[in-house]
């Protein structure tokens, strides 16, 4: 008997589920229907990483390790389902090596980032990373699996939770590397995917309130509207590129904190 495939929706990544938008907006990227995030999917997208914050921050940095490592596990056994939402079995493994990469720089950046510093006097005096909060990240459109990893990682490797904005062409591969996410024992709402335009999405995540910081990796031409709203309650900014691969990507969303203590009390 002849049967009827059944075809994939694309839906958005918020709070650990996979909910269409609110609107009920959909957009076609290569024959697939691809939900539309609306103004109210970004609130409650922002709204999930708050409350999963002191979770995702409260892990040991070995902890964040493991589940990203995790994450790359759920990539390799999913490749086949990534390498046809991207340019190929190339990405896909570079994808998957960056995330191991990333993996092993968890419980290594208190060292790097931090550590004791001399001072003249009786004192100890300690510097030590700690995450920004909510992060809200534009993808760049390519690649369009490498580039999402690449600007989310750094992210939420030291313990920052995010919401990133899938670009348009790279919607499917954004979706597709969502469902690896939710079988990575993140803990839910750390990382929310939204699909949609940038341009309608990004002025309201630059002006919210609650999101700590944005990255503007994603974002090709003048910047100077999204940093203007982005300024009214001191939003870090951040720049790269869809390729970059270092920990002073991790070090641009981390507050460093110094704690001085008197010698003998």
């Amino acid at each position: 008997m002849t049967r009827l495939s059944v075809r994939k929706t694309y839906k958005l990544y918020i709070g650990g589920a996979f909910p269409r938008s609110e609107s009920g907006r959909t957009f076609e990227v290569a024959g697939h229907n691809v939900a539309r995030a609306s103004r109210k999917d970004a609130r409650d997208a922002v709204r999930a990483a708050r409350g999963a914050f002191s979770s995702w921050s409260g892990l040991t940095a070995y902890n964040r390790g493991q589940v990203l490592y995790r994450l790359a596990e759920m990539m390799e056994a999913r490749a086949p389902d990534l390498e046809a939402a991207c340019s190929g079995r190339a990405e896909v493994d570079a994808a998957i090596d960056r995330t191991v990469w990333y993996s092993g720089w968890a419980d290594k950046l208190a060292q790097v980032l931090g550590g004791s510093n001399p001072v003249a006097g009786p004192y100890f005096d300690f510097t030590i990373p700690e995450p920004t909060g909510v992060v809200a990240t534009l993808a760049p459109p390519e690649p369009p699996l490498l580039g999402i990893v690449s600007r989310v990682l750094p992210a939420l490797v030291g313990g920052n939770t995010v919401v990133v904005v899938a670009a348009e062409p790279a919607a499917v591969a954004a979706v597709e590397f969502a469902e690896c996410l939710a079988t990575s024992d993140f803990p839910a709402g750390s990382i929310n995917v939204l699909t949609g335009s940038a341009a309608e999405l990004g002025p309201w995540l630059a002006g919210h309130m609650d999101v700590n910081a944005i990255d503007l990796s994603g974002v090709a031409g003048d910047t100077s509207a999204l940093e203007g709203a982005a300024a009214e309650n001191v939003k870090r900014v951040i720049r790269s590129t869809a390729d970059a691969q270092s920990p002073w990507e991790i070090a641009a969303f981390l507050e460093l904190k110094t704690v001085w203590h008197p010698i003998g009390v």
